[in-house]
């Protein structure tokens, strides 16, 4: 079957069926295609240098699994080399340093035509330790993956991105220690990105959320293209660490005229001929151990494909004591409440997927614009009455008068 219109909201903007139109021919055609090709794509989950596997990924695997993938787990640090049957590679919040091996890894399985999608926090700060202590320091996770990835021709910053366009959290601004007085507070470290329209991936797509995010900076790289996918609204700021956070910075209202930056990117696609990190650095028992994957290659061919979003909570789901795992992307505090943001993390992941395994001619039916001629809803609103008069009281009056002029004539042509 194919979903039309994938919205479970009950309100409809004219934005939504916009969206819906223009992915309508994509829905056929991708539902098409895997009635003609039911070869099942496989995605390498990387485990083995700290990524979560627990319940905070609950909502990743059905998301993945809903859209027909299979995800499994991969341990970087006990096979030799990424299969080649993998269709992507997936890495998803590592918290432990990766050694050189590792990395050669990664950087082979590149060479050899893999696809890459990383979720990468560059930076130590969570939302428990706050909960735990008055204030936290961001610091660097030291995961040494910023020379694999400069050489790609992107570096994640070791800053935070603070939105005026955020979600909100509870703060206490009153009451006692015993009871206090809690109130939603805009949290300026969880920002809702919008996405420029500017690829397949982030066409009609809505907001997406992130928590103490890094921005990104793409760097020269011979023969990569590179395209960013997500960014900060027009106000915002990024902060050099270490930085300290504190809820006592909600306490007073926010310094919006400090929030000048507009567009600061968080996610970038990478595509082109990668060059390996390893070239002429190699040793014969590194050579030896990737034999068995095909020998060493320098550089992959012009389709390669490298997705880098410098959050690694994005794709990550809350757990609620009441409902258990949540959709990734939503507010644990928020959920079910007024506050409660849209956000379009889940389609998000799909699209980059979608992207990363599919063919060019499929994929690109999603890069369409349409816009529906809507009618002016002040003018229809001024002009409701005298248009309802019209279509319903209209007809019948004609109807009406029709039959007494067919009487009349009927009438005067059997008298005379």
């Amino acid at each position: 079957w194919v979903n039309l219109f994938p919205s479970s909201q009950r309100s409809i903007s004219s934005t939504d069926l916009n969206n819906a139109e223009a992915t309508m021919e994509y829905s056929f055609v991708r539902s098409l295609d895997k009635l003609l090709n039911q070869q099942v794509k496989a995605i390498a989950y990387a485990v083995g240098n700290g990524e979560p596997t627990g319940d905070e990924i609950t909502d990743l695997r059905q998301t993945v699994a809903s859209a027909e993938y299979r995800m499994l787990p991969f341990d970087l640090t006990k096979f030799p080399y990424v299969p080649k049957e993998a269709n992507v590679l997936l890495v998803v919040k590592p918290s432990t340093e990766f050694t050189e091996a590792e990395k050669l890894k990664i950087d082979q399985y590149v060479m050899n035509g893999g696809k890459v999608l990383m979720f990468i926090d560059n930076l130590f700060a969570e939302q428990d330790s706050l909960t735990i202590k008055s204030q936290l320091v961001a610091y660097d996770r030291n995961l040494n993956l910023g020379d694999l990835l400069f050489n790609y021709g992107v570096r994640i910053n070791a800053d935070l991105v603070m939105d005026l366009q955020c979600d909100f959290l509870p703060f206490a601004v009153g009451g006692t220690a015993e009871a206090p007085q809690y109130e939603f507070l805009k949290w300026n470290y969880f920002p809702l990105f919008e996405t420029p329209n500017n690829h397949q991936i982030n066409k009609n797509l809505g907001l997406v959320a992130g928590r103490y995010v890094n921005s990104i900076d793409t760097v020269e790289a011979e023969n990569i293209r590179k395209t960013y996918l997500l960014q900060s609204s027009s106000n915002s700021r990024s902060i050099s660490t270490p930085a300290l956070i504190s809820p006592n910075e909600n306490r007073n209202t926010a310094e919006d005229a400090l929030f000048k930056r507009n567009g600061i990117p968080v996610a970038v696609l990478l595509e082109g001929a990668f060059s390996s990190l390893y070239k002429n650095r190699i040793g014969r028992a590194q050579q030896d151990s990737l034999a068995q994957a095909g020998g060493f290659k320098e550089q992959s061919d012009k389709n390669g494909k490298l997705i880098v979003v410098s959050d690694g909570d994005m794709v990550l789901n809350d757990v609620s004591a009441k409902q258990g795992p949540l959709q990734m992307g939503m507010n644990l505090y928020t959920a079910g409440s007024k506050y409660q943001a849209p956000v379009a993390n889940g389609n998000f992941l799909l699209n980059c997927l979608e992207y990363l395994t599919s063919k060019e001619t499929i994929i690109s039916t999603r890069n369409k614009e349409i816009v529906l001629r809507l009618l002016n809803t002040k003018k229809v609103e001024a002009e409701k009455s005298k248009w309802q008069l019209i279509n319903i009281a209209l007809p019948i009056v004609l109807v009406i008068l029709f039959g007494i002029i067919y009487q009349r004539l009927r009438r005067y042509r059997f008298a005379s």
